[in-house]
């Protein structure tokens, strides 16, 4: 299957990995990496530099900026709101603070990210979340400002901890370990 780019977008770059899709009304600049089978919905900007991973949905009404990562397949509600500086001045330009998302995040819709942060591998926020923090892996997280409230496995499912132990288990029996860096599957 070919690319998709709807005659309603503008597309400045000319790195797109096989069956991208990208709908009307988005403005994509030069020098932005797209992975392969991503699909990009209406009214959605994406500022040079900014690296999108493969089978990533980005939902409507996005605006990425310079120095964003997105690993592959992570999924950003309708809204999301990314930031790359921390003290914004009109006219007065400084080096970006990059956002992660790491592989397999999902990102609520409405979501606001503060410039510089990570967030984990297969974390997900709550929609409306507003996340000034780090996020760990398999975290899930919500509120204002969003907190750890539960740990997830890789298809969103809550883990549930065994006794008081630091191993947690999934619906399929997967077995994780609480670390300092957010669950790791055993």
């Amino acid at each position: 299957m070919a690319n998709f780019i709807h005659s309603h977008a503008l597309v400045e770059t000319d790195t797109i990995g096989e069956d991208t899709r990208i709908w009307a009304f988005v403005h994509i600049l030069k020098n932005v990496s797209i992975g392969s089978n991503c699909n990009i919905c209406d009214h959605c900007f994406i500022e040079s530099g900014v690296s999108i991973g493969n089978n990533v949905t980005i939902k409507s009404g996005i605006y990425i900026w310079e120095g964003a990562t997105i690993e592959n397949d992570v999924f950003l509600g309708p809204n999301v709101v990314f930031t790359n500086d921390n003290r914004p001045r009109s006219k007065q330009y400084v080096e970006a603070n990059p956002i992660l998302v790491k592989e397999g995040a999902s990102i609520g819709a409405n979501s606001t990210i503060l410039a510089g942060v990570t967030v984990g591998k297969y974390a997900m926020s709550g929609i409306g979340s507003v996340i000034t923090r780090n996020v760990p892996d398999h975290a899930l997280v919500y509120g204002n400002p969003a907190i750890v409230r539960a740990w997830v496995d890789k298809k969103g499912r809550k883990l549930i901890q065994q006794s008081e132990s630091d191993h947690w288990i999934s619906e399929d029996q997967e077995i994780f370990k609480l670390t300092e860096n957010g669950m790791i599957q055993l």
